[in-house]
C-alpha cells in the first residue's frame, strides 16, 4: 500500500503495538498515586490516577478557625489541584508512547 512502509500489514502489526502499549500505561497510571494541598499545606487531598479519592486531610488549625467556607474552599482547591496534576501527568506519559500523534478515537 502507497505510504505506509512495508505495507497495511506492518502498518496494523505498529498500531496494534502502540494499543497493547497505551493499554499497559493506562493501567499502570490508574493506579498512580498522587498529592496536592492547598492554604499553605492546610488542606491535603490524595488520589487515584483513575481519580479515586484516597484521603483528605485537613489540620486541626483549619477547624479550631471555626471558617466554614475557608475549609470549604481549601477542599476545593486541593482536591482540584489534585486532579489537574494526575490529568497533566497522564497526557505527558501518553505522549511520551504515542509523540505528538493525536488521532481521535485511539485514546
Amino acid at each position: 500500500m502507497k505510504g505506509f512502509p512495508g505495507g497495511m500489514q506492518q502498518f496494523v502489526k505498529q498500531a496494534n503495538q502502540m494499543q497493547t502499549k497505551l493499554k499497559k500505561l493506562q493501567d499502570e497510571l490508574d493506579t498512580r498515586e498522587y498529592e496536592a494541598t492547598s492554604g499553605g499545606g492546610a488542606v491535603t487531598a490524595k488520589i487515584k490516577g483513575d481519580s479515586q479519592l484516597l484521603s483528605l486531610r485537613v489540620s486541626d488549625d483549619v477547624f479550631k478557625s471555626g471558617d466554614k467556607d475557608m475549609l470549604q474552599d481549601l477542599i476545593l482547591t486541593a482536591v482540584n489541584e489534585v486532579i489537574k496534576k494526575a490529568k497533566e501527568t497522564s497526557a505527558a506519559e501518553m505522549e511520551k508512547v504515542t509523540g505528538a500523534l493525536k488521532m481521535p478515537g485511539l485514546f
